[in-house]
């Protein structure tokens, strides 16, 4: 059944209410502005990702106001029944897990749709895990370009980090611990041998940087299980970007598959190309312009 708009009763002119986007701690539970505390106090209802994880915010902070869940598997339902409850006259707060609202989470969606109603929206500006990593990354970071979650799987991850490749800037990812080593592998293969920062646990007791080189990296973290929220920024190569073995011509690739494994080119070619995180359609392509520029 849909929520009933309790909290939400019309103002004394009939005007809507106002979509508040609060940004809530990281990790360390003293990074939350004064605003956003006053915000989260006086509206009508908060809105959240996960309400038992706010709750606990809310509880830290002694703050009494009724919340319900807004997240990627309720909100095309949900949305709508917000925007009425701000139409009506509610003050709505939207928050998240951690960190602001809209990054790397389905908020901008009810954002767009107050927008669209005509219904005020306003930041409450708060942490932002990146921005923190930026931060204390001693990175050169004239500008960026933030990419969020790169796909899972290591075929489409390839493909877009080589989308990436001619970007003149540092390019910001978040990454889970489980999957933070083939995707610096996947970094090094396509990107180079960059510099890199890989920000763990940022503001919360087990903070760590770890950086270097992405071999550099990647060897310290094969020493021992990752572990919690990661920020990864990579940088500008310095110099001449050093390459990786799949830099190396597909045709020496094939030739020692075709011999250590007995196979032939067909296979050999499926091989190669899923060690380079490519489609086979692609070795083969690579394989013909090597071939033709032989001749």
């Amino acid at each position: 059944m849909p929520r009933q708009a309790q909290s939400a009763v019309p103002s004394a002119n009939g005007s809507p209410g106002t979509l508040f986007v609060v940004g809530t701690p990281i990790g360390n539970l003293e990074d939350i502005t004064l605003r956003a505390l006053r915000t989260l106090k006086e509206a009508d209802l908060i809105a959240c990702e996960d309400t038992r994880r706010t709750q606990q915010l809310l509880n830290h902070f002694n703050i009494k106001t009724e919340t319900v869940s807004y997240h990627q598997h309720n909100e095309l339902t949900r949305g709508p029944e917000l925007i009425l409850e701000m139409e009506e006259g509610a003050n709505i707060a939207l928050v998240s897990d951690a960190g602001m609202p809209g990054v790397s989470d389905p908020g901008y969606r009810l954002v767009h749709l107050a927008i669209r109603h005509g219904i005020t929206v306003v930041p409450i500006p708060g942490a932002s895990a990146f921005v923190a990593a930026i931060s204390a990354s001693g990175v050169p970071i004239d500008q960026f370009l933030f990419r969020g979650f790169l796909p899972a799987k290591k075929l489409a991850r390839r493909k877009a980090l080589a989308r990436l490749k001619s970007a003149a800037s540092a390019l910001i990812f978040y990454e889970a611990p489980h999957r933070v080593i083939e995707m610096l592998g996947d970094v090094a293969g396509v990107l180079g041998d960059r510099p890199v920062v890989v920000a763990r646990e940022v503001t919360k007791v087990h903070e760590e940087f770890v950086r270097g080189s992405v071999s550099e990296v990647l060897a310290r973290l094969r020493k021992k299980p990752v572990k919690g929220e990661l920020t990864v920024l990579v940088g500008l190569p310095e110099g001449p970007v050093k390459r990786t073995p799949a830099a190396r011509p597909l045709r020496a690739d094939l030739e020692r598959a075709m011999a250590d494994g007995r196979l032939d080119l067909r296979a050999a070619l499926k091989a190669v190309a899923r060690e380079r995180g490519i489609s086979k359609s692609e070795a083969y392509r690579q394989y013909q312009m090597e071939k033709s520029s032989e001749q």
